[in-house]
């Protein structure tokens, strides 16, 4: 089996979130094995969705300088799959083919397109599949 992941947006968000303590340690072990191993993956999209969920946190916003150095150190290095005419292509296939709402086919085609196995996310039914790729949801 692929070992390769994929991080969905929703992910990240609860690495920073100080009200689930549990779904936090998830997150970041999730985000330290992606960084330690190589095998995990993002796309230009979770950057953007998590910058804008960052911006607008309680109790207040991502300060610039965290916002960068979190940029620099943990996105940058798990970002490999960014925006092209393939990958919009392949998304629109997964909305055809499996009536998915346009954004959440992009980080399936993303997942796809990095080669992953696995896709971490809570916005899909776990277990779900798509082609060689599986969700899980890593919070159950």
């Amino acid at each position: 089996m692929n070992d390769n992941f994929f991080l969905d947006t929703n992910i990240i968000v609860y690495s920073f979130d100080q009200s689930s303590a549990p779904k936090a340690d998830v997150a970041d072990r999730l985000l330290r094995k992606g960084l330690l191993t190589r095998k995990g993956a993002i796309s230009y999209q979770v950057i953007q969705e998590f910058f804008n969920v960052a911006r607008r946190r309680s109790p207040g916003p991502m300060r610039l300088e965290e916002a960068e150095h979190f940029l620099s150190t943990v996105l940058s290095p798990l970002c490999i799959v960014h925006s092209s005419p393939a990958l919009f292509h392949k998304a629109l296939q997964l909305v055809d083919r499996f009536r998915l709402q346009w954004y959440d086919a992009l980080i399936v085609a993303g997942a796809l397109e990095a080669k992953c196995g696995i896709l971490y996310s809570e916005d899909f039914q776990n277990g779900q599949k798509f082609d060689d790729l599986e969700i899980r949801n890593p919070f159950l």
